[in-house]
């Protein structure tokens, strides 16, 4: 089975303070020279920092320690000790640093641009040599100070992926498909349950100037809430997106009821998820039958929701896409503008390029990022 590695533990360690010298000068000519211990080394700090092309926990579940190093020992000649070096740890963006011991939150990678750092655990400070404690009353001081020691902490680091747009459904009920239709991702396509084990990014191409990230989260079954299926484990990416795309079979029997069980797992996971905006698409309408199931889905979204965006729409003959792209592009947009959400989109034609793309369901698609 392919695994997702979106949770990890780790220890860090920060390095310890080097420690001060005793030392005189002993030199021709110069008699009763005079203390010239130097300083200690500080500590290396633990640091972590925002890495964009990491998608994944893997490397920190194989490497599960991190110590930097420990500040060098001052010397005579008030010569002093060498800083230990910093130990920095990369982090994929999305990730949340825990205590492992309270799960107190540490740290939130949310909005941090690449460059950016976040300083976890200074070093111990340098013990001070024998040079410091000169005075009139005291001219050979015959102590210097230890090193701080460093700390030891161990974290848990939880990934959840970031995107606008987040799909929801049922297994097989095409949200593979879909990414695959409107991204350059590839996951694995097959036409049985469970295909997607691990969610799946993919951008969708606005223009030049924007781009829309689109997650594919492994298929939501009932009682998912309550840990059935993949459960909760994939349920918390879905808190990480800015909204839902909810992707109902029109031809499967329990279509009807489909969307209602959706949002009855996702309250039941997070109230807080119900309050994202939200499409739905009434998918596999070139099925037969599953055109008049579509209409029906529509009006019982549109009885409770009716604000909330419908569309029927067919993956496999690309019935529909143009008009799901435009509304996802809107609806995005008017996040991003700070604009009220939750009213209908006025819908464009389909372009050319969207009536022409077509996708095998049949076809065989190894997801490329996959970690096993």
């Amino acid at each position: 089975m392919i695994q997702f590695a979106d949770e990890a533990v780790i220890e860090v360690h920060s390095g310890k303070g080097g420690n001060g010298c005793i030392a005189f000068r002993r030199e021709k000519y110069i008699p009763h020279g005079g203390p010239n211990g130097g300083d200690g080394g500080k500590g290396g700090d633990v640091i972590f920092c925002l890495k964009k092309n990491m998608r994944t926990l893997s490397k920190l579940r194989h490497h599960r320690i991190f110590k930097a190093k420990n500040g060098g020992d001052g010397q005579g000649w008030n010569r002093f000790g060498k800083d230990g070096e910093d130990v920095v740890i990369p982090v994929p963006p999305g990730t949340t640093i825990r205590d492992y011991e309270t799960n107190e939150l540490i740290h939130d990678f949310t909005t941090e641009s690449e460059k950016q750092q976040f300083l976890f655990l200074e070093g111990g400070k340098g013990g001070w040599g024998n040079v410091h404690f000169k005075s009139s009353t005291n001219q050979a001081p015959r102590y210097a100070h230890a090193g701080k020691p460093g700390e030891v902490r161990k974290l848990k680091l939880e990934l959840s992926i970031m995107a606008d747009v987040g799909l929801v459904g049922f297994p097989n009920a095409g949200k593979s498909s879909l990414l695959t239709a409107f991204t350059n991702a590839r996951p694995k396509i097959a036409p049985y349950p469970f295909t997607t084990k691990i969610p799946n990014l993919g951008v969708l191409r606005v223009d030049d100037e924007q781009d829309i990230i689109i997650a594919d989260i492994p298929g939501i079954i009932e009682g998912a809430s309550e840990g059935l299926g993949l459960g909760f484990d994939f349920l918390k990416h879905i808190s990480r997106t800015a909204c839902l795309l909810f992707m109902i079979d029109c031809s499967d029997e329990n279509c009807r009821t489909a969307y209602k069980t959706l949002c009855g797992e996702l309250e039941n996971y997070s109230s807080a998820l119900m309050k994202k905006p939200r499409i739905v698409l009434c998918n596999k309408i070139d099925v037969e039958g599953a055109e008049e199931n579509a209409a029906s889905v529509i009006e019982a979204v549109h009885s409770e929701e009716p604000d909330t965006i419908v569309i029927p729409v067919s993956v496999m003959n690309s019935t529909g896409m143009g008009n799901a792209r435009n509304a996802i592009i809107q609806l995005v947009n008017q996040l991003d503008g700070g604009a009220a959400v939750g009213q209908k989109a006025v819908l464009q034609e389909e372009s050319d390029f969207m009536k022409t793309r077509s996708v095998d369901e049949d076809m065989e698609i190894q997801y490329p990022g996959s970690e096993k």
